[in-house]
């Protein structure tokens, strides 16, 4: 019989490498913006977003703020490298205009990390509380690229078409929620459970629209 750690670590390696397809997801739309040197039409928002998710999420699996978590410490800080890269790629081809837009949104991101990062370790003491707030900080943020996530459901209504969805961006969205759910069971990680568990939800979501107007 599989012990609990042992099962721990077996769904923790199955998603990281699923987490790791999904980072490398994006590639596809950023070679596109290299070879046409132009980022019209390109949505800046999701990625900043996604930027400060993934910043809070590394500082989450920090061992003095989670000691538990050290396994997933690695795809969070490759998730967050990716999407700098992508930043960067955006910053290179943008005009002007946008490139002072993505500077300032950047600057106020790192001075937000450096606020939480300094009342985390200055006022709360203990990893337990630690943990809590920035948990549930993490979780506030994941819900919110969760749900604009969902303005391609709402697209693929106004339109009846799927042609603006990728099916295989989706499915593997949804193929990594349900995993992490699943690790965050184990390790009674209620924190990446809310956080997870509204990603299953929405990636359903998401397929199931595809489903009916493909």
């Amino acid at each position: 019989m599989v012990s609990a750690t042992v099962a721990q670590n077996m769904v923790a390696i199955l998603g990281n490498l699923i987490s790791f397809t999904l980072f490398f997801s994006p590639l596809p739309t950023f070679y596109k913006i290299i070879n046409t040197n132009s980022v019209e039409g390109f949505q800046l928002h999701l990625y900043l977003a996604t930027l400060l998710n993934s910043m809070l999420w590394v500082f989450y699996r920090m061992p003095f703020i989670h000691p538990d978590h050290i396994l997933l410490l690695p795809v969070n800080v490759i998730g967050l490298l990716l999407q700098l890269l992508y930043l960067a790629i955006f910053f290179n081809f943008a005009r002007h205009k946008q490139r002072k837009k993505l500077g300032i949104w950047v600057v106020m991101e790192l001075m937000f990390m450096a606020i939480i990062v300094a009342i985390t370790m200055l006022v709360l003491h203990e990893t337990k509380t630690r943990s809590l707030v920035i948990g549930i900080i993490c979780n506030i943020f994941n819900m919110v690229i969760n749900i604009s996530s969902l303005t391609g459901v709402m697209e693929m209504i106004r339109t009846k078409s799927v042609k603006h969805m990728s099916l295989a961006v989706s499915f593997t969205s949804f193929l990594n929620a349900c995993v992490w759910t699943a690790y965050a069971i184990l390790k009674h990680d209620i924190y990446s459970l809310i956080n997870n568990g509204v990603g299953v939800i929405s990636g359903l979501l998401q397929l199931l629209v595809y489903a009916y107007y493909c």
